[in-house]
């Protein structure tokens, strides 16, 4: 696959990020149009995910409970047409995967719109989502820790992992996701002692987001990382430019030339 020297010299699969685990970290970045897909493909990511977390950084909504099945569709399209090398992932959205028969269902959609593995929030209670899904074919991510699609219900973003009973919880939903057979799964403000713990003790991959340096890779939003959504930017990440800055620079020029 090539990935080690961040170049990817072929089409890399779910079963390519699976066998990485122990061998080489993993980074994966989200993706949400065709000019966005082709340049973090041409840098060498051997993971895109077309993020629910569009809903806040393209669309502009508080939170990702507002993005549906077509918004999903139409930016899962936008990434394929641009025929990455990756292995492009998919968000299943809020309230699309109640059931075994919706999640499958739904995931046919992303898949008709050029998803080649689906992602979903929750672990045990997922069980019989996942298995539907990997029974007909399609490669599933999980998605462990703190919630997104539950931030109204919980109110606010909250790390996952400091009470023991949390730690366990986390534990047996890794190992129901190994079980239905998840091809790995995203720990997202895990404590990080439990996302070392998790990593250690599943044999798929872990990515982790703001749950430390101790997953199998690291998955970051690429407009927190590149600093082009500057009005938020979460405390775990540190952006390696400041493309807004840079951004309103050009058109002040341009516009001061005219």
């Amino acid at each position: 696959m090539g990935t080690e020297a961040g170049n990817i010299s072929q089409k890399v699969t779910a079963a390519d990020i699976r066998a990485m685990k122990g061998r080489a970290k993993i980074p994966s970045l989200t993706a949400y149009d065709y000019p966005l897909a082709k340049l973090l493909d041409e840098a060498g990511i051997p993971l895109l995910l077309v993020g629910d977390s569009l809903g806040m950084v393209v669309l502009g909504h508080p939170d990702t409970t507002l993005v549906t099945m077509a918004d999903m569709e139409h930016h899962v399209s936008a990434v394929a047409r641009a025929k990455p090398r990756a292995l492009v992932v998919a968000d299943l959205p809020y309230r699309s995967y109640q059931t075994p028969e919706m999640a499958l269902q739904n995931a046919r959609r992303l898949v008709a719109a050029g998803a080649e593995a689906i992602k979903a929030e929750g672990g045990r209670a997922m069980h019989g989502q996942v298995r539907a899904i990997v029974g007909a074919g399609i490669p599933f991510l999980g998605h462990l820790g703190m919630l997104p699609q539950n931030v109204r219900e919980e109110g606010g973003y909250r790390i996952k992992g400091r009470k023991d009973e949390e730690k366990q919880a986390l534990l047996e939903d890794a190992r129901a996701l190994v079980e239905a057979g998840a091809f790995a799964v995203v720990l997202e403000l895990v404590t990080p002692p439990v996302a070392a713990e998790i990593t250690k003790s599943i044999e798929i991959p872990t990515i982790g987001i703001g749950s430390g340096p101790d997953c199998d890779g690291q998955i970051l939003v690429t407009p927190d990382l590149i600093g082009t959504f500057p009005w938020f930017t979460p405390r775990f990440v540190k952006p390696r430019l400041n493309a807004a800055e840079q951004m309103r620079e050009a058109v002040r020029s341009w516009k001061e030339s005219l």
